[in-house]
């Protein structure tokens, strides 16, 4: 029963607010008219250059996206082949200083037999 009159007094609210809102619409549209439809028509003008000011920059936004990827990208390869000659040269260095560099269990070998050969 309660419950019977809370949803009429709503829709009494409602209604009564549906009307008041319809009835001030109609006092502003007496007052104001065509100022109103002026500004509304301003208001929808900025709305789509504002739209396709959005527009713009969502598809520069897009185009600087895939040019930084692409620079990533060669970067990325750049990086890869120096790092790749780095170690390449670090390698062969290193090649280099164990040729150059005598092994002294091999050298002390050497002098032992250098030194029978001459005791003999």
């Amino acid at each position: 029963m309660k419950n019977q009159a809370k949803e009429k007094t709503k829709e009494n609210l409602n209604g009564e607010s549906q009307n008041t809102t319809s009835k001030i619409d109609a006092i502003k549209e007496l007052i104001f008219g065509e100022n109103i439809q002026a500004y509304n028509s301003e208001f929808e003008g900025v709305k789509a250059d504002i739209l396709a000011k959005k527009e713009e920059l969502q598809n520069l936004i897009s185009t600087v996206e895939s040019e930084l990827l692409q620079n990533i990208d060669t970067l990325s390869t750049d990086i890869n082949i120096r790092i790749t000659d780095l170690e390449n040269s670090v390698n062969d260095k290193l090649d280099n200083l164990d040729n150059k560099k005598v092994n002294r269990k091999l050298l002390s070998e050497l002098f032992i037999k250098l030194g029978e050969k001459i005791s003999d």
